[in-house]
Formats: structure tokens, sequence, C-alpha cells
């Protein structure tokens, strides 16, 4: 079993007050749970109006197939138009890891 974890951290430069960051937040959740099937949740920054840190987690049973899920949910994060990727750190485990 591979466990693969990414953290992305991110800024919302329109961002005014924190209901319009959780609307950012949570469409980006949404979609990368939705596009890639995995659990996503905000970790870090909760009160912070403009800045976001979200956790990501896969499992899988082939870890080159882990990192290159977690690879493609960094791009696309990347991608938004809203949530601007600062910082991007991604760790795999587990046994059976090459």
């Amino acid at each position: 079993m591979i466990v693969g974890t990414l953290l992305v951290r991110g800024v919302i430069r329109s961002s005014h007050s924190l209901k319009e960051k959780r609307r950012v937040v949570k469409g980006l959740k949404e979609r990368l749970q939705h596009r890639f099937n995995l659990s996503v949740a905000e970790v870090d920054e909760q009160d912070s109006w403009q800045q976001a840190v979200l956790g990501m987690a896969a499992v899988g049973n082939d870890a080159p197939f882990v990192r290159s899920l977690l690879d493609q949910a960094a791009q696309y994060a990347r991608g938004a138009v809203e949530f601007e990727v600062v910082d991007v750190y991604m760790e795999t485990f587990g046994v059976g890891e090459e």
C-alpha cells in the first residue's frame, strides 16, 4: 500500500473577506476531489483572508501512479484562476515503494 500526500499553499488575491476565500477554496476542493478522487481539506491558514493551505491524500498500490496522480492535482491547482499556488510539497510512503 502506498500513501501519497500533497500540500498546496496558495494566495487568493481577489479575496477581501473569509466568505470570499471560503467560496474559492470550497470550489477548488470540490473540483480536485471529483476530478482526481482525492481526499482534500483546508489544513492551515483558516482565519487568513488571502492565504489557504490545502492538504490532499491518495492511496494506491503503485507508487508511480500515486505520484502521477498528485502531480496532476498540483498542476490542476496551478491552473486555477483565483488561486495562486506559491508552494507545493509532496510525499509518498508505504510498503512496496520504489
